[in-house]
């Protein structure tokens, strides 16, 4: 993930999450929490990334697409090409401890 801040104004971030890569696997044990608890508003520039929230509800971001996301999902990259999304809300508290 590299991130860039501008004061407290905002934290952007462009995460690459590989094939392979799911939140529940890769950052859970850092979050240390059940699901992931930022919200994440972006835009997906290249791969597949499904996310899935509390509820069941799952949804596929593919390139192209712009999103928003509420706290409490689980998401993972979905095919063979890394994904590559730009971040505009979730980064600031994204990964850390809980």
């Amino acid at each position: 993930m590299d991130i860039v801040k501008f004061g407290d104004a905002a934290t952007i971030g462009r995460g690459v999450f590989e094939p392979g890569w799911k939140w529940s696997n890769d950052v859970k044990p850092i979050a240390g929490t059940a699901s992931c608890q930022s919200a994440h508003t972006g835009y997906c520039i290249s791969g597949s990334n499904d996310r899935e929230d509390g509820l069941g509800e799952r949804f596929t971001v593919r390139p192209g697409d712009v999103f928003h996301m509420p706290p409490g999902h689980d998401a993972w990259t979905e095919g063979n090409e890394a994904c590559v999304i730009i971040d505009v809300t979730g980064v600031k508290n994204y990964a850390k401890p809980a």
